[in-house]
C-alpha cells in the first residue's frame, strides 16, 4: 500500500468533518429528547395535583359549611308589642290553665327544653326561689315544656318547685310563642324547644322576649324587668 493510501484511510473514520458533524448532532439530539421525555410527565402530574388540590379544598369548604352549627331558628314571627297568643293546656296536678285566667295581670312564661335536666332544673329552682318577689310585683309565673304531666309532677316533687308546670305535648303553644324551632347538636339539626322567656303585660301584650336564654342570673333579670313594667 502506498503512503498516500495509508494517510487517507487513517483520516476517514475519525477525522472527517462529516463524522464529527454526525457525532455532534447525535449527542445534541439525545439529551434534548430525554429532557422532553422527563418534562412531559412532570407537567401532567402538576396539573393533576393542582386539580386534586382544588377539589380537596372545595370539599373541605363544603363539609365545613354543612357541619357548622347554625343558630336556633324559631318559626314564629312573634315580637314585642304583639298580643299574647291564647292557650289552654293541662298543668301539674291535672288542672287546666288558660291565658284568660291571668287577664289583667302580668305573666311570666318560661319555656324549657326538658324536665329534670341540669339547666332546666337550675332555671325552675331560680324562678321558684323568686316566686314571692314576682307575686309581690303582681306577676304570675308558669313553666312550659313538652314533657307529659307525670314527668312534670315528678320534676316538681323532686326539686320542691313552687310554680305551675304546663304540659304542651302537641307543641301548639310552643310554636305560637316561637319557642319551638330548629336546633343543632354534634353537627345534626333537629326540631326542639328553644329556651325562651316571655313577659306578658297586664294589657295582654308581649312586653319582653328573651330568646336563647342563658340560665345563670336569668330569673333575676326577668324579675327586674317585671318590676319596672
Amino acid at each position: 500500500m502506498s503512503k498516500k493510501s495509508r494517510t487517507k484511510s487513517s483520516k476517514t473514520p475519525s477525522g472527517s468533518p462529516t463524522a464529527k458533524k454526525t457525532a455532534l448532532k447525535t449527542r445534541a439530539s439525545t439529551p434534548t429528547k430525554s429532557a422532553k421525555t422527563q418534562r412531559t410527565p412532570a407537567t401532567k402530574s402538576t396539573g393533576t395535583l393542582a386539580k386534586a388540590g382544588s377539589h380537596t379544598a372545595a370539599s373541605k369548604q363544603l363539609n365545613s359549611s354543612k357541619s357548622a352549627s347554625p343558630p336556633p331558628k324559631a318559626k314564629s314571627g312573634l315580637a314585642e308589642g304583639h298580643k299574647a297568643p291564647a292557650f289552654r293546656l293541662p298543668r301539674d296536678g291535672g288542672e287546666v290553665v288558660t291565658l284568660a285566667d291571668y287577664a289583667g295581670r302580668k305573666l311570666v312564661l318560661f319555656f324549657y327544653p326538658r324536665a329534670d335536666t341540669p339547666g332546666c332544673t337550675r332555671e325552675a329552682i331560680d324562678f321558684t326561689r323568686l316566686a314571692g318577689a314576682f307575686a309581690a310585683a303582681g306577676n304570675a309565673v308558669l313553666g312550659v315544656s313538652a314533657d307529659p304531666l307525670k314527668a312534670q309532677e315528678k320534676f316538681r316533687d323532686k326539686h320542691k318547685l313552687g310554680i305551675p308546670l304546663i304540659s304542651d305535648e302537641t307543641h301548639q303553644m310552643l310554636e305560637a310563642y316561637g319557642a319551638w324551632g330548629e336546633k343543632s347538636m354534634y353537627g345534626k339539626s333537629f326540631l326542639g324547644i328553644l329556651r325562651t322567656t316571655i313577659l306578658v303585660g297586664a294589657d295582654g301584650k308581649l312586653a319582653r322576649i328573651w330568646r336563647n336564654v342563658r340560665v345563670d342570673g336569668h330569673a333575676d333579670e326577668v324579675l327586674e324587668a317585671a318590676r319596672s313594667l
